[in-house]
């Protein structure tokens, strides 16, 4: 569509010629009224919610606009005609709509719509006679009936028994572009970004995709799915707005330790450990990117509890779905219109299980499943000043995305699966299908599915909710009215990151170079039934094992302990590891810390496993894996200074048939050891290598929980003592 192209205009050629009677015959209604009765302050005002503004003008691409182009301003939940504007402008635009209603009232064919960017219209988008007929005698007949337009028709249409919604700020427009390469690549690099016309041309012009034609549909149905897509993302923005609930973000502080958490984010900030990939040309992480890093992690770790299937309220015993039931009028009053039951396996009791969709109440509960975790985890983002979008996909998940200041772009943040800027961990790891990935905030909504696929051209072959058009439209629609109401620097501040956005979309990515897992909250029969276990599971009815060699992805870079200063001086290395703090020690070093168990040689199979139930951490092999393995690695190559003598504790913990086993290399000599014999400190002469690795390898155990009777490092959360300690005598 061009840039200037008014928005009458734009109603007329983008939507069936029965849409655009429609939506022209309420738009008349609405300026006439205005137009007769120019005193009256109700017939300026149009609540948002309004079922007619819902069903004629939401749906179809340029009505919003129109309206827009006749004065009409974001009020809140409402659309106000300010008192000062020019009543020249709107009947300028009534004329120009009149006139194409006449124009269209004596075509002789519907204009073609588009079922999708590329591809010619169906015939049965034509056939709508009976519907655009009788569109056609209304708004044909408006010339001469206006005089007598009733004034209660507008003054209904604001006082309608409609649930008030208050539509959030919404985000620009989206351009997907699979088939472009090397598009303007730097993303994080200023410099990068296209400016003057070219960013203009961004926001003004969004791309649209290309995709293949679509079956047959007719317009009823299209409708129907666009007015519900249109309700839902309706829906979610009015939502978001409670983040910004000043009371709520207060709430949210006084549980969060922000002191602590701060404490340790600066720890992390002075560690040579990457918080997270870096774009070519971006500046380092600052302090407030490792805070939201720590945020994570308390909230997975210490704030925020899965739930499967609650315990039972009567014995304690564990309980199964079985069915829902009707919400009480607290359960309502806090978003808990979806109740579930769940009965005890022991004494047959039922508990129920509200799905509770207020933040401020799960402040409170600190349990759920992904929608109540990315709910409540962005409110604590908004609280303690990150920039938050809520990040909800059609496939049934939701996380949130946090702006970085430091890298200039939306970082990806899934409270569930403690993980920051991994976008592709959905379609590379738990294998889904994407199909609309929708952002929302106060100050946008986004399309921001293209962020997390590297498949753009199968995921428009899936997205048949609605016409791409009238996505982009709906969404520039609501990001030009949000930008109304902000100050001229937030306007270039919201605009700017939309073009950098932009480009990030429509620039091809790379396959993550680590293996990125499948998911992890919930239980292995309920992820397998979604299919999110991730490529390597087993979803076959007769499992074969893996044979023990069989090659497995490693894990994230090798991180390879070298001699430090102080170390060299001392000539001891002592190197130790909290499995309840998922932190490392250096003691020989002035106690460096490095956080994350991962700060290793490698790994295959293996995560950190935290019972909130129980209070308790380990690390384990992942549950569809038959072998686990992590190797520490210290090289002293091209230092003076020898290995004479290690000692090494390192617990473990067995059940049922499980086995730990541990083999330590140094040059030539290697010294295969059972996990039993490391309770203690267990002395290795080494005679004078450089080259040390510690390996442990987790199998056996038996059952569907056979990985988790092998552990490692085993220990209360609160415990602080080291379950894991290397101490290297040098000479």
């Amino acid at each position: 569509m061009a840039s200037n192209e008014s928005a009458p205009l734009l109603l007329f050629r983008e939507n069936s010629k029965a849409e655009f009677l429609s939506a022209c015959e309420l738009l008349l209604r609405l300026a006439d009224n205005v137009l007769e009765n120019p005193d009256e302050h109700k017939y300026r005002r149009i609540r948002i919610a309004n079922p007619l503004l819902e069903s004629k003008l939401l749906p179809v691409i340029g009505g919003m606009e129109c309206l827009f182009e006749m004065g009409f301003v974001e009020d809140g939940e409402y659309l106000t005609l300010p008192a000062d504007s020019s009543l020249r402008v709107l009947r300028q635009v009534r004329n120009e709509l009149s006139s194409l209603c006449k124009s269209a009232a004596t075509a002789e064919e519907n204009p073609p719509l588009q079922t999708s960017p590329g591809s010619s219209a169906n015939s049965d988008f034509r056939q709508e006679s009976t519907l655009a007929t009788s569109s056609t005698r209304r708004c044909s007949s408006r010339e001469e009936t206006s005089a007598a337009a009733r004034p209660e028709e507008s003054s209904n249409l604001q006082n309608t028994g409609a649930r008030p919604k208050t539509t959030p700020p919404v985000s620009g427009t989206l351009p997907a572009r699979p088939e472009a390469s090397g598009a303007a690549g730097n993303v994080g690099n200023v410099s990068a970004r296209p400016q003057g016309a070219a960013a203009a041309t961004l926001l003004n012009r969004p791309f649209v995709p290309t995709v293949q034609a679509r079956p047959t549909q007719t317009i009823e149905d299209l409708r129907r799915r666009e007015a519900e897509f249109a309700r839902r993302l309706q829906s979610t923005m009015a939502h978001v707005l409670m983040y910004e609930d000043p009371t709520l973000q207060e709430k949210a502080r006084s549980i969060i330790p922000v002191a602590r958490l701060t404490e340790e984010a600066q720890a992390r900030l002075d560690s040579p450990e990457e918080p997270f990939r870096r774009t070519r040309g971006s500046a380092p992480p600052d302090l407030n990117d490792c805070i939201l890093l720590e945020l994570l992690s308390w909230f997975k770790k210490s704030f925020f509890q899965w739930v499967d299937s609650p315990p039972c309220e009567s014995c304690g015993g564990s309980t199964h779905h079985a069915g829902s039931t009707s919400p009480t009028e607290e359960e309502e009053l806090w978003g808990g219109s979806r109740v579930e039951n769940h009965k005890c396996d022991t004494c047959g009791g039922v508990t129920r299980f509200p799905r509770y969709n207020h933040p401020g109440k799960l402040l409170d509960t600190r349990k759920g499943r992904c929608g109540e975790w990315a709910n409540c985890f962005t409110l604590c983002c908004r609280a303690l000043g990150f920039d938050a979008r809520y990040a909800l996909d059609w496939t049934d998940h939701v996380w949130t995305e946090v702006y970085s200041n430091s890298q200039k772009r939306w970082l990806h943040c899934d409270p569930c699966e403690n993980t920051c800027d991994k976008p592709l961990l959905y379609e590379q790891g738990w294998g889904k299908k994407l199909t609309y990935v929708i952002a929302f905030s106060k100050d946008e909504i986004q399309d921001v599915t293209w962020r997390y696929s590297t498949k753009h051209s199968e995921i428009l072959a899936r997205r048949k909710e609605c016409r791409e058009p009238w996505l982009v439209s709906f969404m520039h629609t609501v990001f030009t009215r949000k930008l109304q109401g902000m100050s001229e620097a937030k306007k270039q501040e919201m605009q700017q990151r939309l073009v950098v956005e932009m480009v990030e979309f429509i620039s091809v990515k790379a396959q993550e170079n680590e293996s990125l897992p499948g998911r992890s909250t919930g239980s292995l029969a309920w992820r397998q039934a979604r299919g999110e276990t991730g490529q390597a599971a087993a979803p076959a009815l007769t499992p074969t094992p893996a044979p023990a060699l069989a090659p497995a992805p490693r894990q994230r870079r090798e991180y390879i302990f070298r001699l430090l200063q102080e170390e060299k001086h001392s000539e001891v290395v002592h190197v130790k590891y909290s499995c309840a703090q998922d932190m490392y020690m250096r003691t020989s070093a002035n106690d460096i810390r490095t956080s994350k168990w991962h700060s290793c040689s490698n790994s295959r199979n293996v995560f950190r496993k935290e019972e909130s139930d129980w209070k308790m951490a380990y690390l384990a092999r992942n549950e569809d894996a038959e072998i686990g393995e992590i190797c520490w690695k210290f090289d002293l190559t091209g230092e003076d200074l020898r290995i004479d003598k290690l000692e090494l504790k390192a617990s473990s913990t067995v059940y049922e048939t499980g086995v730990v086993d541990w083999k330590i290399c140094c040059d030539h000599l290697c010294f295969p050891v059972a996990g039993s014999q490391l309770q203690d400190f267990k002395t290795f002469n080494l005679d004078g290598g450089q080259v040390l690795t510690i390996t442990a390898t987790l199998s056996g155990g038996r059952g569907n929980v056979a990985w988790q009777h092998a552990q490692l490092f085993r220990q209360h959360l609160d415990d602080s003592n080291y379950p894991f300690e290397i101490i290297l005598h040098l000479g």
